[in-house]
């Protein structure tokens, strides 16, 4: 058949391989690449230049644990738990009734279901005041804390960061160039009077008051209002974290600092990551009113838009009772892991370490005595299945304390005793 003939004929004049000549015919081309194509490039010789905001990362560490579930793992919720029948009903019902405008661009801003259902659920739940419109839909709690920083800060502002914090806060105020001033958190929360001698001016704080990561302590009324004061008088942002708020066990939820807020001065972040299943990669922000179009505007230049299909279902999901239902089916499964992680530490460990913030969510802190070093311990651990946070981490000033932080969301009841003997195993030998 001449047919393939000339079809690599026209492919091969289309890359330049041949020429063509009128009335003379089709030749090689006379220049032709002078190496093959299609292998990979070698390694570039010399120092490549990079931005300034890249150099400041850390390298980057593919997660260990990511094809493999282990006791004590951070921020991992019971997944066999997670209604995935209901879900995948939810997905196969959108799926049929999808029409065009759902494969087009959407508002940057999320979908207006999502963002009414967000709004009531946390007008209810949380004690925040937002209406609809001041919801912004992003692709998890990450991304909202990367969107603030970049819209509420200049390179070389100073933030206050809780001591111990959230680690990846740390990374996104690193790759903006803002200067990190981390303030010491004790039983009341962030000190918000240290906070004030280390750098009044600062332009932002990161807190987490509901949960503070990783010890778990709630700030009290008095610190909040002190903080709602500073930032007031200074002119500064708040950004709350209010990561896992949904678990709280022996008290009821404690109601959101942006509640208390009457000068719109800050900025809540929410996720649904530690509810429902981390890769769904959805969580919120609570904007005030005048900086919506900046905050959607620096949206559009990330990636223009959330995408339509898991906020559509997760709209449903949340319409339709299943995940009121969902977070009151795990508070007791989670409660009873934490009581039992609790007791085995105290009974296997006993005064060698030092547990806190075993009131909420799925994890809790515990220091090591003098002259452990959790980093090492962690990383042994690691290439034995056992997944260990290092507590000096979460550090981003010179004297980190040492221990870790242990997940027990997705480990069973009846597993704990024995992780807990093989940590106990880790630290001692």
């Amino acid at each position: 058949s001449r047919l393939p003939v000339l079809t690599a004929y026209a492919q091969l004049l289309a890359e330049g391989y041949f020429e063509s000549r009128v009335g003379a015919g089709t030749f090689i081309s006379s220049s032709l690449p002078s190496r093959s194509t299609g292998s990979l490039p070698s390694a570039a010789r010399g120092q490549r230049l990079l931005s300034a905001q890249v150099a400041a990362l850390p390298k980057y560490e593919r997660p260990s644990w990511s094809e493999s579930l282990g006791p004590f793992q951070v921020g991992q919720p019971e997944l066999q738990k997670f209604p995935i029948e209901i879900w995948l009903r939810l997905v196969a019902r959108y799926s049929r009734r999808m029409r065009l405008k759902a494969l087009q661009y959407a508002d940057a801003m999320g979908l207006p279901e999502l963002r009414e259902a967000i709004a009531t659920y946390l007008r209810t739940s949380r004690g925040v005041r937002c209406e609809a419109q001041q919801i912004m839909i992003v692709s998890g709690s990450q991304q909202a804390l990367d969107l603030a920083t970049r819209v509420l800060l200049e390179a070389g502002r100073a933030a206050w960061v809780e001591e111990p914090g959230y680690w990846l806060v740390h990374h996104v105020l690193k790759a903006a160039r803002c200067r990190i001033i981390p303030v010491p958190v004790d039983a009341e929360g962030l000190n918000v009077t240290a906070g004030i001698k280390l750098n009044r001016n600062a332009r932002a704080a990161f807190v987490a008051p509901s949960h503070q990561y990783p010890l778990g302590v709630t700030m009290s009324a008095a610190r909040r209002l002190q903080l709602l004061e500073w930032a007031q008088r200074s002119r500064a942002w708040i950004i709350e974290d209010d990561y896992d708020s949904e678990y709280r066990y022996g008290s009821l939820p404690i109601a959101s600092l942006q509640g208390l807020d009457g000068n719109a001065r800050v900025i809540y972040v929410g996720t649904f990551s530690k509810v429902m299943f981390p890769s769904m990669r959805l969580g919120y922000l609570v904007i005030p009113l005048d900086l919506i179009e900046r905050f959607a505007a620096m949206r559009q230049v990330m990636d223009i838009c959330p995408t339509h299909i898991t906020q559509a279902v997760m709209s449903d999901f949340i319409r339709e009772g299943h995940f009121a239902r969902h977070v009151r089916r795990m508070r007791p499964i989670y409660a009873e892991r934490r009581r039992v992680l609790v007791a085995e530490l105290e009974r296997q460990l006993g005064d060698n370490v030092t547990i806190m913030g075993d009131q909420a969510g799925m994890h809790l802190a515990m220091f090591l005595a003098a002259g452990r070093e959790d980093r090492k311990i962690a990383a042994t651990a690691a290439r034995q299945s056992l997944w260990l946070s290092a507590l000096s981490s979460s550090y981003a000033g010179k004297k980190p304390r040492h221990g870790f932080v242990l997940g027990f969301g997705n480990t069973k009841a009846n597993d704990i005793p024995q992780a807990v003997k093989h940590l106990k195993k880790l630290i001692y030998q």
